[in-house]
Formats: C-alpha cells, structure tokens, sequence
C-alpha cells in the first residue's frame, strides 16, 4: 500500500501547522489509516525554531483529546520537497515562502489547507487573532477535506 506523506507549513510552526499534523493524525487514525500516512510540520521562518507548540494551541488541541506532546518547531527545507506528497501552507503568504524554501513547485505538491474545503482562502494566523476557536474549525475542516480526496488534489 502506497503511504501519503503531507507536511503542514505555517510561519512560525507553534500555531497553525502542528494543529493540522496532529488533528490529521487523529483523523487518519480513528479512521484506520495511520499506517497509509506519514504526517509532519514546519515553519518557513526560524523564529521559533526548537520551540514547543503554542500553549493556547496545545489547550485547543487538549480540549478535542488530542495530544501534540514532544513537538517542536522545525524550519521547511528544501529536501522537504522530495520527501512529501503535498506540502500544505496555511496561507498565501507561507505558499510564496515555501516556493522560494522549496525552489518552485514543479511537481504541483504545495496547496493551500482551505483550497481542501468548499471555501477556499486562508487559516487566520491565531498568534495575531487570538481565536483557536476559528482555526480549529479551518483546520479540522481542511483535513478532512484532505483525507476525504483520495486523489490528493484539492476541489
């Protein structure tokens, strides 16, 4: 059986992208799929690299029963690109850092998280709103939208 591997990108890898790794983890693994996904993040900057996921992030995540203990923050690189299948920003601004990290997107892997939902636009960065409500709602919606395409391609 092929395995899909998927790495989730934000900026700064303690908010928005371990919330998708570890709630597509969760996913795929209530659906019995764990061993058809490798599942990571990262940052496209160097802010926080090294460091743990947000607390009020790690709380939202606590809330829905789902631990992302031991993670820390790690920065894209350009061999990420050959390792993935999809690479998944969060918002336009992580897509233009990961095509300049990654050096293009020849092979059509790196997607925005919502261009997997029926709307379609950015994961609000919770670090600048303060609302782990909205993107827990965005990214929970995005990755089963994911997990919902076999094809690995966004709607």
């Amino acid at each position: 059986m092929d395995m899909t591997r998927i790495l989730f990108v934000c900026h700064g890898n303690i908010c928005r992208s371990p919330m998708a790794e570890f709630v597509m983890k969760d996913l795929v693994s209530k659906a019995g799929l764990a061993d058809s996904y490798y599942i990571e993040s990262a940052a496209t900057s160097t802010e926080e690299i090294g460091n743990a996921v947000y607390p009020p992030a790690r709380r939202k995540l606590s809330e829905h029963g789902i631990s992302c203990e031991g993670k820390r923050s790690r920065q894209l690189r350009r061999s990420d690109y050959d390792r993935f299948d999809l690479l998944i920003g969060m918002d336009g601004w992580n897509i233009r850092n990961m095509l300049r990290i990654c050096d293009g997107d020849p092979d059509g892997k790196i997607h925005k998280l919502m261009d997997f939902t029926s709307r379609p636009g950015d994961v609000a960065d919770p670090w600048y709103t303060g609302d782990f409500d909205a993107t827990w709602r965005d990214v929970l919606e995005g990755c089963q939208g994911i997990l919902g395409n076999s094809d690995r391609s966004p709607t």
